[in-house]
């Protein structure tokens, strides 16, 4: 039964694999394989093969005998097509024998006729060729001549006229070829000349510039009341008209001149009263030749595009500056004559032609031009230090902005950046001042300017305004109560503002923006540079209390001169003093600041002398007895304050006197730190004493009044603290100070417990070997109870005040 099933099964596969396409006969091949009759599959398979095998034998076997036949029939219709070939080649070699003769006839038949047609159109075409030939010789004679605007009107009579009616020619030919040929030699030839001319301005440039610049300059000195109007017609000559050079004729005739391009020769006419015309320097014939060959040729885009082109190229030359360039001034005026030239150049083109350069195209370089040499005058003008060369090339960038500006050139930007500049020129200015100044400074006698006769006086006086109706009635040799530098530094001053002035002038600004710009400078030159520069002379090293006072006494004396300088400014730019918005000078504050600094220095110098003198002192403090008189070395630092105030006679008197309270104070603070160090571990009442009578010349100093203006005995109080403190201990007063203490009214009321306190410390006797009262032996015991009582009450009150 299986079997029977398997050979069903195995029959279906088969007519599978017959009816279906190869590509799809994977999965009924994998269902053989995947049965376990698969041998016996093959031989059903191999029967099949056989079967087909038999049946194409069979369809073969049919068909045989129709495709023998068809051969055979083919082989004798070869046999027939063979004999119709020849049979065709032997009618064609009959024919072509029987039609020589005609054909020879034919032939000269036919050249008879065509030498008859050809004679006659020779003899017709003839009257035609002459005046062609004779044209094209003409053209010939010209060319070798180089008179090519008449070979360019032949070429075109040629072209259009004579050569269409002798068209038909081979020589015509060769013309007309040739035509194209000349043409384009013409074209280059013009060209050629454009391109040296081209390259002389290029190379020239800095001639016509410079030319054109000192027409500006002239008309400058002859115009200088229109100053600040827009110059119309600035170092223009009269405009050539344009017939001159550009304009030809209707019939297409050329320009008159015909000469190379180049720059004329004009010899240098400095010593003339006249200057020609920059544009008279230039030879624009070239550039009217090319554009009117061109034109002609139909070119005139491609023209007008190189010249365009090639004259953007030379501006980019042209703005490239030197690397030195900011070294000299020559090297700026060349790059300025450069620039100036290329446009004077660009402008004439601009009005002489039809359209070789347009105004937007004109002014596009402009702008190119205007924001490369701001650029660079930016850049190389930032490398400079001298004001001079600063000054110099402002006045070279206003020349070159109103000759271009006479051209129609905008140059706002320029002048924009020349107040720029000025900020620049400004700095340099007050770095230059601030070495001015320190030399005056620092070569300064710092003494009161000694006068012998009248015209001294007078000199001084005309340059410094100093007025003193008392000091004029004394009769010569006098002195004037400041020093050298402040006449100097007044003088420098004036200067400062003439420098700044000379910048300010032709940048058409209004008298109000440049007496602002003035006071501006001249404020930062007051409140920066001789601020500073007073500060490094009172702080130096060396300088004195004599020299401070005379610094003091000066400034004085500027600060006071400060509205003359107002004034000043004011007469220079025609501007009122009291105008609303007009900058104040802040020199006062600049002058009090620097005695204000001599003022301390002052006092620092007093007190560091007296810290000198106080090294000096060498007490013995175990001494059994005071004394006659006072110590040596604050003898001599006394004698030292008396003459050190003397010379404070011509100080301020609130001055004089801060410095003179100042230095007693600080006396009386040393002398108490002398007497409380740690060093000193005993204090015998013979020092005490000796120590008083210190105190005592001390106060006979401020009693003396060194400084006048001191109401009473204001001077003393400087010593107060020290005076109460050497009573309690001088008259051991210890019952009143313990009593009244913390009292307004108290007899030691600026007495401290705690210094107290330390002095007496310094008193005892804790050995009990070297008891500071051995002179009073008797009562030795009780002196050293009563200090140990006095300290333990000290030492309470001191304990109740903390609490």
């Amino acid at each position: 039964m299986a079997s029977v099933e398997a050979a069903a099964e195995h029959e279906r596969i088969l007519r599978e694999i017959e009816s279906t396409d190869t590509n799809c006969i994977g999965p009924t091949l994998r269902s053989v394989y995947d049965g376990q009759e698969h041998g016996l599959f093959m031989d059903k398979l191999e029967g099949r093969i056989r079967n087909h095998d038999r049946e194409i034998e069979k369809m073969c076997n049919h068909h045989f005998q129709g495709f023998v036949d068809s051969i055979t029939e083919l082989l004798k219709v070869r046999g027939e097509a063979q004999k119709l070939k020849s049979q065709v080649i032997d009618t064609n070699r009959r024919l072509q024998e029987d039609g020589k003769e005609i054909l020879s006839s034919m032939d000269e038949l036919r050249q008879c006729r065509l030498q008859q047609c050809n004679i006659a159109a020779t003899i017709d075409k003839l009257s035609h060729c002459l005046p062609v030939l004779e044209m094209y010789s003409r053209l010939q004679e010209q060319m070798k001549a180089r008179r090519y605007y008449p070979a360019l009107r032949t070429l075109e009579q040629l072209e259009h006229t004579c050569l269409p009616r002798a068209s038909h020619y081979r020589f015509c030919t060769i013309m007309a070829e040739n035509i194209l040929v000349l043409r384009t030699q013409i074209r280059d030839i013009a060209m050629s000349d454009l391109k040296d001319f081209l390259e002389s301005i290029r190379k020239h440039s800095d001639k016509i510039g410079e030319t054109a610049m000192k027409q500006a300059q002239l008309q400058r000195t002859l115009d200088s009341a229109l100053s600040h109007q827009q110059r119309t017609g600035l170092s223009r000559r009269p405009r050539k008209e344009a017939g001159q050079s550009t304009e030809v004729n209707g019939q297409g005739g050329s320009p008159v001149s015909e000469q190379d391009s180049g720059i004329l020769d004009v010899e240098d006419e400095e010593e003339e009263e006249e200057l020609p015309g920059a544009q008279d320097l230039v030879d624009f014939s070239p550039v009217y030749r090319c554009l009117h060959i061109y034109t002609v040729l139909g070119a005139r885009d491609t023209f007008e595009s190189y010249y365009r082109k090639q004259r953007r190229k030379q501006a980019r030359l042209v703005l490239q500056p030197h690397s030195n360039m900011h070294e000299t001034l020559d090297g700026y005026r060349m790059f300025f004559n450069h620039i100036v030239g290329f446009f004077v150049v660009e402008d004439h083109v601009l009005h002489t032609t039809r359209g070789l350069v347009n105004r937007a195209y004109v002014e596009e370089l402009w702008e190119l031009a205007l924001s490369k040499t701001i650029a660079a005058l930016r850049t190389h003008s930032s490398y400079c230090t001298d004001p001079d060369l600063v000054l110099d090339l402002k006045n070279l960038i206003v020349l070159f902005a109103d000759t271009l500006q006479g051209y129609g050139f905008l140059v706002n930007q320029l002048f924009d950046m020349l107040l720029e500049m000025r900020e620049q020129y400004g700095e340099i200015l007050l770095k230059k001042w601030s070495g001015t100044f320190r030399q005056i400074l620092d070569q300064d006698n710092y003494s009161p300017i000694p006068v012998s006769m009248e015209e001294e006086y007078r000199c001084i006086v005309g340059q410094f305004p100093f007025q003193d109706p008392e000091l004029e009635k004394l009769p010569y040799p006098k002195k004037l109560p400041f020093s050298a530098f402040v006449p100097k530094v007044y003088v420098q001053v004036k200067e400062f503002i003439y420098a700044c002035l000379k910048f300010s002038e032709d940048l058409h600004l209004s008298s109000t923006e440049i007496d602002d710009m003035i006071r501006k400078s001249t404020n930062l030159l007051l409140t920066r540079t001789l601020s500073n520069c007073l500060q490094y002379a009172i702080k130096k090293k060396n300088v004195g209390l004599a020299e401070l006072v005379q610094i003091i006494i000066n400034t004085t004396h500027l600060e006071q001169s400060c509205h003359f300088l107002e004034g000043f400014i004011s007469n220079i730019t025609n501007i009122p003093p009291d105008t609303i918005n007009a900058t104040k000078l802040y020199g006062m504050a600049t002058f009090k600041d620097a005695r204000h600094t001599a003022e301390e220095e002052i006092y620092t110098n007093l007190n560091q002398k007296i810290d000198q003198f106080l090294q000096l002192a060498d007490y013995d403090w175990i001494a059994p007895q005071a004394g006659s008189q006072a110590s040596d070395y604050l003898s001599d630092l006394i004698a030292f304050l008396c003459s050190t105030f003397a010379v404070f006679t011509n100080l301020p008197g609130k001055v004089a006197q801060t410095a003179c309270m100042s230095a007693c104070k600080h006396l009386s603070t040393s002398l108490l730190q002398l007497l409380l160090e740690a060093d000193v571990r005993q204090v015998s009442m013979g020092a005490l004493q000796q120590f008083n009578l210190d105190v005592k010349e001390c106060e006979r100093f401020a009693r003396a009044g060194p400084v006048p203006g001191f109401q009473g005995d204001t001077l003393l109080l400087a010593f107060i603290d020290l005076r109460q403190l050497l009573d309690l201990f001088t008259q051991w007063d210890w019952s009143t100070y313990l009593a009244d203490y913390g009292r307004p009214t108290c007899k030691y009321l600026r007495v401290n417990p705690h210094t107290a306190l330390a002095l007496l410390e310094k008193m005892k006797d804790t050995s009990r070997k070297n008891n500071v009262f051995a002179q009073f032996r008797k009562n030795e015991r009780d002196k050293q109870k009563l200090i140990d009582t006095v300290v333990k009450q000290l030492r309470n009150l001191i304990s109740t005040q903390q609490s």
